[in-house]
């Protein structure tokens, strides 16, 4: 019976891990605020302009007008769910668009806010349908990802013409 001792890691005895979190999307936290006050906003645009686009006699008109209400839950449902606390699906909605990628999300967005344009171009639709539009852009460009690190950056931009050719081995484009 020998007793073997055990190395106590750092991480397990202060209760942090290094491993990363796999819904961790690269996003900061006030950009994910940023798209989702973009969200609301955008759901509000499309609610408001889709029910002023609806008080016509053109059925594409109304047809617009709808989607753009559509559009304008289907915002509300995914970005804010609180504010749907009354429908039963709203939690399980929310939770499978948090998984989604953010260009995901973009297609998503900015293909929901085309179609109606497409249905009747409009002052309405255009307006009505900008901000879901920039809302899906930032996702969009979320997607993309963080800057390039500074530091390398810059030292690229100081070095001198002569360390290139140090680094390559050629002067005068001649091998060595």
């Amino acid at each position: 019976m020998s007793s073997t001792v055990q190395p106590v890691d750092s991480a397990t005895s202060t209760g942090t891990t290094n491993t990363s979190n796999p819904n961790d999307d690269g996003m900061s936290w006030w950009y994910k605020w940023l798209c989702k006050i973009a969200g609301v906003l955008g759901g509000i645009s499309c609610a408001i302009a889709g029910i002023w686009n609806c008080v016509t006699i053109n059925p594409l008109n109304i047809a617009a007008g709808v989607w753009m209400v559509l559009n304008a839950f289907v915002l509300f449902l995914c970005e804010v769910p609180f504010c749907c606390q009354f429908i039963e699906f709203a939690n399980a909605v929310a939770a499978r668009a948090d998984k989604l990628r953010p260009w995901q999300k973009a297609f998503f967005y900015c293909g929901m806010a085309i179609f109606p344009v497409f249905l009747s171009i409009s002052f309405t639709t255009l307006f009505g349908n900008a901000i879901a539009f920039a809302t899906g852009v930032l996702y969009g460009l979320a997607s993309l990802g963080k800057k390039g690190e500074g530091v390398g950056y810059a030292r690229l931009q100081h070095q001198k013409p002569g360390d290139e050719e140090k680094l390559t081995g050629t002067t005068d484009g001649l091998a060595q």
